[in-house]
């Protein structure tokens, strides 16, 4: 049997999303950078808000067209096993104390989504009618899910309060989410808040529904409706779920921290939007030429967030002697020898990132 061609478009977005990580994470300055590669203070959504949702999106989309997931169920266990230690293998280093861990994290919550998701995926399956029949009624499934997920975690957000809080609170010390990661965790939160965490238990929930949203997509574009069409209504879903989204943020503002209902609607339409886009221009165009590299980066998108994560701690952590007989991390000496005389210091810092992303690039298109 012929295997399927794989769909070209969705490493690409991979690839241009992964690309969008690796340069908003390492900027050579936290000092100066542009503004829309900061994430928001707390309410609000910027193009680096985006990021994170899009790849759970991906991550949904890729659960429809892996034949894997109805497959072996342990395959699944297996890689959210291992995305998982990945992620705790990054806490970890370079100081490798057991006691203050980070547990929560980027990593930690792609594994719970796509475990969660796949399992999900195989048990809403239909059993019965022709192909186009079942794939349309799975979506409706998943579509159902993602929507009574959304509304339930807006239900306890808003009315459940946290013990010596209010109901309603969203406040990042006062919201319930908040509250059971300290009860949960205790000292194994982000280092940067210490009483909340950005990738927390509670926000996993609706971090779920943005998931099977991309499984929604996924299964239209397994459809066999003609490649136009498919792109032409995944953009309109995906701009109708924007809508509802920014309608919802009225009551229940956009927060990428908490993962608000708003924001599972607002960033997966635009991911929906996005995902057509790179499908029009590269699958039904055949205008692929120009997406090589980012699919060369989506290929391999879990090494290049390692490696990224890596290479900054250890760019971090170890130390030189700089020119005035002080101790200095690498990356610093790095960036204030190499990058600072070529540019203004907000421009120096973005060539810093760029610069990042062209090594792991070369790195990535060896494995490749």
């Amino acid at each position: 049997m012929k295997k399927p061609a794989r769909l070209v478009s969705l490493d690409a977005f991979r690839g241009l999303t992964m690309a969008g990580m690796v340069i908003v994470n390492n900027p050579g300055d936290w000092g100066h950078v542009y503004p829309p590669l900061l994430h928001a203070t707390w309410n609000g959504c910027t193009p680096t808000d985006l990021i994170f949702p899009f790849f759970l999106f991906i991550v949904g989309v890729s659960i429809t067209l892996s034949k894997g997931t109805m497959g072996d169920p342990w395959r699944i266990v297996k890689r959210a096993v291992v995305i998982f230690g990945l992620g705790m293998v990054l806490a970890l280093y370079p100081r490798w104390d057991v006691s203050v861990v980070r547990i929560p994290g980027v990593l930690q919550r792609i594994a719970v989504c796509y475990l969660v998701a796949a399992f999900l995926f195989r048990w809403t399956t239909p059993a019965r009618g022709g192909d186009e029949a079942r794939r349309l009624a799975h979506g409706r499934t998943l579509l159902l899910w993602a929507a009574a997920l959304t509304l339930g975690y807006w239900g306890v957000m808003m009315l459940v309060p946290a013990p010596g809080s209010v109901a309603g609170d969203l406040t990042p010390d006062g919201n319930l989410g908040a509250y059971l990661d300290r009860e949960i965790f205790g000292r194994h939160l982000w280092a940067q808040s210490k009483t909340w965490d950005p990738e927390g238990l509670l926000s996993t929930v609706p971090a779920l529904a943005t998931t099977l949203l991309g499984g929604v997509a996924g299964l239209w574009l397994g459809s066999r409706t003609s490649g136009g069409r498919k792109a032409l209504w995944l953009t309109a879903a995906g701009m109708a779920a924007t809508l509802i989204g920014l309608a919802w943020s009225v009551v229940f503002p956009l927060n990428k921290a908490l993962w608000t209902s708003s924001y599972v609607w607002f960033t997966a339409g635009a991911a929906a939007v996005f995902l057509a886009l790179c499908y029009a221009l590269i699958d039904v165009k055949g205008w692929k030429a120009w997406s090589r590299p980012f699919v060369i980066l989506g290929l391999n998108a879990i090494a290049l967030f390692v490696l990224s994560g890596l290479l900054t701690k250890f760019l971090s952590f170890h130390k030189i002697t700089g020119p005035d007989g002080s101790p200095a991390s690498l990356l610093r000496h790095i960036y204030v020898t190499w990058f600072v005389p070529l540019a203004s210091p907000v421009n120096a810092s973005l060539l810093f990132a760029l610069a990042n992303l062209a090594v792991l690039f070369v790195v990535l298109w060896v494995m490749d």
